[in-house]
This record gives structure tokens, sequence and C-alpha cells, in this order.
């Protein structure tokens, strides 16, 4: 595992990647962003993505990416929820967190949902590069002052659900009933309370009112007046 601060030799930005996704909805940080990798990496496609329904478009279409730059507060963005999700739907995809939140706990929870790396915005533009060509040749970045080793026992249990169970989660929070939830998924009200049961267990609660709290304790406050 590469830390923050630990040089990256030249020759390592060789390895060129085919393609490479920004995930932010600050139009000058992206562009920036963008020039900076396509300096250091000129045959690789570089797709945008200014919110979820982007994200999911480009995800989806072609072939699937070398990297995705992630900010957890893009419109329609559910904090770590979104990149749970995008770790399920996407397994063999390296996930690196870039976030002006970069608080030991922020950093720990992206560690536990099994992002490959973590950038602050603050950092400057040589840890983006680090922390890219760190990850493109299957190690991980996280910064060497933000505890990478860090331990939230919650987010640990929520990464470990399945997909299905995830997504009931989800609509735990949402307020919606048993019933609504196996209509929507398509599946019996039994198979809902079976998952549901399931999902207790593994987060060790026995209340969907405490289940929730649990999920909402993945979504970080956006800080006032910062850049996300």
């Amino acid at each position: 595992m590469n830390r923050g601060g630990t040089p990256i030799k030249d020759k390592e930005f060789m390895h060129q990647p085919e393609r490479i996704v920004i995930a932010d909805d600050h139009p000058l940080y992206r562009q920036a962003l963008a020039d900076l990798l396509r300096r250091h990496y000129p045959e690789c496609t570089l797709d945008e993505a200014e919110g979820t329904e982007a994200l999911e478009q480009v995800l989806s279409s072609g072939v699937e990416p070398d990297l995705l730059l992630l900010d957890l507060h893009i419109p329609g963005a559910q904090g770590f929820h979104t990149l749970l999700q995008i770790r399920q739907d996407y397994p063999a995809l390296p996930v690196v967190v870039i976030s002006g939140q970069e608080d030991e706990a922020t950093v720990g929870r992206a560690r536990q949902c099994s992002a490959a790396g973590f950038v602050p915005k603050s950092r400057p533009v040589t840890a983006i590069l680090e922390a890219v060509s760190a990850v493109l040749l299957g190690q991980q970045w996280w910064p060497e002052s933000l505890g990478p080793d860090s331990n939230d026992e919650m987010a640990g249990r929520i990464a470990s659900l399945s997909p299905r169970q995830h997504k009931i989660l989800m609509l735990f929070g949402e307020g919606l009933l048993n019933k609504q939830i196996a209509q929507q998924l398509g599946v019996s009200e039994a198979t809902v309370k079976a998952h549901a049961s399931a999902i207790f267990l593994k987060l060790g609660v026995r209340t969907r009112t405490q289940a929730v709290i649990a999920l909402q304790s993945l979504q970080p406050e956006r800080l006032e007046g910062s850049a996300t």
C-alpha cells in the first residue's frame, strides 16, 4: 500500500490506462483534473460525469474503466452508499475518492467501503498523480497523516451486505414498508423479511429504526462553505 508523501518515480507514470472516469460536480476542478491526467496519460480516454445519473451511463457504456475518481457529493449521490453500490456493481473497478472532507473518520470509512484510495482536494496535484499511478499498479493510496488504518466497525458491517441486502436497507431508509419493497423489487414479502433478518444480524441491530440509524452514519455531512 502506498502512503501519501512517498514519491512515485516518473517511470511509473508510463503505465497507460485505456479509460479513466472523473465524477465531480465542479466543472473547473473536473477540467483541471482532466488536463492534468491527459498530460501524463496521453493515450487514455477521459470521461467526465457531474452526477450519479451521468456516471451510471458512463460506467455502463463501452469498456469498463481502469479507474474511477469519485467525489462523494456529486448530485444524486448518497455519500458512502454510492461508493458501496459502485463497488458492488463493478467489483473490478478501483475507485479513488477525491473530497474536500479530509477528517480521519471520512478517510477511514472510504477505506472500509473498499475504496482503493483517498485524495483530499487540499493536497497538491502531485498527490493525485501519485494516487492514480499507485492504484493503476494495483496498490492503494491513503493520506499519510489521516489514519489509513482507522477502523469504523459499522461501515465494515454495511460493506459486508450483499447487493440485494444493501438495496433493501436503502429502501428502509426511504421509509418503505416490506410490501412496498417487495413490489418494487419484484419479490415476495417473505423474501424481503428474510433479507431484513439477515441485515439485522450483520449490522448487529434488532429493528428497522436501528438499521436506518446505522445507514445514516455512512452519510458524510457536507462541510459548510467547502468545495467537495
